[in-house]
């Protein structure tokens, strides 16, 4: 046997929101039938079926008070898995009528009788919002651009902005959420200034190339990206099981004629096969293909598809860009030409033509006049870019008529989300779930 509560939330009841704080004094009444207890409105309807059902497990593995979530560290103080299967929910009416407080029989060993788990009205119906918002279709929000896209939405902000300013800071983390790209202005030209701007959003992502690098021209260069030569694009570290999420280049010499910067989204890419050619994206999304780096004392590689896909399965279904549903999600794509590892093909294998047939549409679409927004990156301006989706490359420059210097640093995408999910409660709390959710 189990028990169940049930809620009853009328759907004239909004989630809270600072234009609708009267919710706070929504009383509700409650009531048991045969088998449940329930809570519901006071005046509402009490056809309890039409809403959503919380089992007793679940609602005490839901408990935040002291006992159950420690004080200090937040973390919680029990395992899902000591809680009894047969533990029962005694429903009791908070004094001022707008909080479900419950009791509980046979609670997990150890806690006393007076133990007590209290939900603020509010909580329950926010609840059962979010709960009808994973019931609809669900759209992927981030913003698909090409050239003239990213043209009308390109983004500059001020350093001092980012640095003081935390509604600066969030729009600019909505930007490299929806975007993935975005530029600092007035950046003071210092060597640290690319670490000052990360320590915004957390800690930057030490690699063997160092804490920082040097993008400049030098003999002998263990990577293309510290030539003077063209570099096509790219993303960053794929050879490794984590790639970093954010990468951020300070131009702070930028003498030398040439040299511009050039992003593509990849994006729009990949939903242009996925919409025309669906048995390329297949390949695609299918086969593994290896990056490596073997140099100067350095072995790493690793294999994953170009279109890396998140499963939504159980969570309703996702709309993308192009307006059908699907079942997956685009998370990351991979692509990195220079540091591609050789295929392993049996003999006369068909797969390999296939993937030649897909990846040259890729190639094309990203590389495409339209599909490129390029700026040549000026004393003072820093970019930052999201190294899971936004391609990157660079023209060709002439050393002998001038430096070119960029500092160089990464960050992972556990430190960007963290960041990005604490704005998003602070400024825009309703739009927090969503964002957590489809972007991680």
């Amino acid at each position: 046997m189990y028990s169940m509560l049930f809620v009853r939330c009328l759907r004239k009841i909004p989630p809270m929101s600072k234009s609708n704080s009267s919710n706070q004094n929504q009383k509700f009444q409650t009531g048991k039938n045969h088998r449940h207890s329930y809570l519901k409105p006071s005046g509402g309807r009490t056809n309890l079926m039409r809403g959503p059902v919380y089992d007793s497990i679940f609602l005490r593995d839901s408990c935040t008070c002291e006992l159950c979530v420690d004080p200090s560290t937040k973390q919680k103080t029990f395992q899902t898995s000591d809680i009894p299967a047969d533990i029962l929910a005694v429903k009791e009416l908070g004094p001022s009528k707008t909080s479900v407080t419950l009791k509980w029989q046979n609670d997990l060993p150890g806690y006393p009788e007076s133990h007590r788990t209290r939900f603020p009205a509010d909580t329950v119906n926010r609840s059962y919002a979010d709960w009808q918002s994973f019931q609809r279709v669900k759209q992927d929000e981030r913003v698909r651009w090409d050239q003239e896209k990213m043209l009308e939405d390109v983004k500059y902000i001020e350093f001092d902005d980012w640095m003081h300013d935390d509604h600066g800071l969030f729009a600019g983390l909505q930007m490299l959420d929806t975007h993935g790209l975005l530029f600092l202005k007035n950046v003071p030209p210092s060597e640290q200034s690319v670490e000052v701007i990360i320590s915004r959003i957390g800690s930057l992502r030490d690699t063997f190339y160092g804490r920082t690098w040097d993008v400049k021209s030098k003999v002998d260069a263990k990577n293309v990206a510290y030539t003077h030569q063209f570099l096509g694009l790219h993303m960053d570290l794929l050879y490794m099981a984590n790639p970093p999420y954010l990468q951020l280049l300070h131009s702070l010499h930028a003498k030398a004629p040439g040299g511009e910067s050039i992003f593509s989204d990849s994006l729009l890419a990949a939903d242009t096969i996925r919409n025309t050619d669906y048995a390329s994206f297949r390949v695609l999304k299918n086969l593994p293909v290896l990056h490596h780096y073997k140099n100067d004392n350095q072995h790493y590689r690793f294999e994953r598809p170009t279109f890396e896909m998140r499963s939504l399965q159980g969570l309703g279904n996702v709309r993308g860009a192009s307006g059908k549903y699907a079942r997956n999600m685009m998370d990351y794509v991979n692509w990195s030409p220079p540091f591609q590892g050789p295929f392993i093909f049996p003999n006369g294998d068909k797969k390999f033509r296939e993937y030649h047939k897909a990846a040259c549409m890729f190639s094309d679409l990203v590389n495409s006049e339209s599909a490129i927004f390029e700026k040549r990156l000026e004393e003072g301006e820093c970019v930052i870019f999201n190294n899971r989706r936004v391609l990157h490359a660079r023209r060709a420059f002439d050393p002998s008529k001038g430096s070119r210097w960029l500092k160089g640093a990464y960050v992972d995408e556990d430190v960007f989300r963290s960041r990005l999910r604490v704005l998003t409660e602070k400024y825009d709390p309703h739009g927090a779930l969503q964002n957590s959710f489809f972007l991680r």
